[in-house]
């Protein structure tokens, strides 16, 4: 390799570790923010989830259309969140494989007109049309900060068939965001509402380990606090139900952006980091050339002055 070469290709390489470290920066903060407007909204959650347990206590739930297990019809919708984007690392290949075991599981991946898909992400949408899966619905540029009205615009659509009886069950899968290096895959039922699903969602707003992680820490609210509900118990359910589905979408896809730009930002350090070392590498080979090369016309020089004596 000339002496050439070997500078284009540090001052290539130099140009690539210079977007990567941007991207990397730019990841970190969009992580942060999707994982602060979470913890945020937490609060709420947990008190809708308080609310709804009283409820429950008064019999309030009792046979309520979203709550109550349709007759086996052996349909489902399910919700996939990817990103739009890839140089997300392995994460869309993780939480597509976690939608395809779940198919696989219940023996869906032979029997594709049983389940309907809603794909939120540009990634998730091409893989399950190449697979010939029924998409209903495709949402994308949710990765970057999506307003509160969108995910409930969609709780909306799926309290109504589901209320219809259009499907058995409806599931949500997405990336949820553990810690800055960790990002799990996980399948959850959004509808028919359990609280053992409830909250496992808004426990893994909480990250495990560091920002945060100490709010996992916080116990339930005590469901035993008395309300007085207006006009009655069954209309407040009424109404709560629809927020809770919409709060819990939107954390599920604030999970998924958090994971999304961790995982951006860690891919994008390693690039970096790799960069840099092949620079390094690269500079040690131009300079031992380049000291090559001076030294042979040195000799050159040497040995024409010693045949002009």
């Amino acid at each position: 390799m000339s002496l050439k070469d070997v500078k284009i290709k540090i001052r290539a390489i130099s140009k690539i570790h210079q977007v990567t470290k941007a991207m990397e920066a730019v990841s970190a903060v969009k992580m942060r923010r999707s994982q602060a407007v979470a913890i945020e909204m937490r609060p709420f959650a947990l008190h809708a989830v308080g609310l709804l347990r009283r409820l429950t206590q008064l019999g309030t739930t009792k046979n309520h259309p979203l709550v109550k297990a349709h007759a086996e019809k052996r349909s489902e919708l399910m919700i996939v969140i990817t990103s739009d984007r890839g140089l997300a690392g392995s994460l869309n290949n993780y939480v597509l494989k976690a939608a395809l075991d779940h198919l696989v599981k219940k023996g869906w991946d032979t029997k594709k007109d049983h389940v309907s898909i809603i794909t939120i992400g540009k990634k998730g949408h091409e893989f399950f049309e190449k697979r010939g899966y029924t998409v209903i619905q495709h949402l994308e540029k949710w990765g970057e900060g999506v307003p509160m009205g969108d995910p409930s615009a969609l709780a909306e659509m799926l309290i109504k068939d589901y209320t219809k009886e259009l499907y058995d069950r409806v599931m949500l899968v997405y990336g949820n965001f553990e810690s800055t290096f960790s990002q799990k895959p996980v399948v959850r039922r959004l509808l028919p509402i359990s609280f053992a699903a409830v909250d496992e969602l808004i426990e893994g707003i909480v990250p495990a380990r560091g920002k945060y992680s100490e709010l996992r820490n916080e116990t339930k609210l005590d469901a035993s606090i008395g309300y007085i509900f207006e006009p009655n118990a069954r209309a407040v359910l009424n109404e709560l139900f629809p927020y809770l589905i919409g709060v819990l979408l939107y954390h599920a896809v604030l999970q998924a952006n958090a994971s999304e730009h961790s995982a951006r930002m860690v891919a994008m350090k390693s690039a970096s980091d790799r960069a840099r070392d092949l620079t390094k590498e690269l500079t040690l080979v131009y300079n031992k050339e380049r000291q090559t090369s001076i030294t042979a016309e040195v000799s050159e020089i040497t040995s024409g002055i010693e045949a002009m004596r």
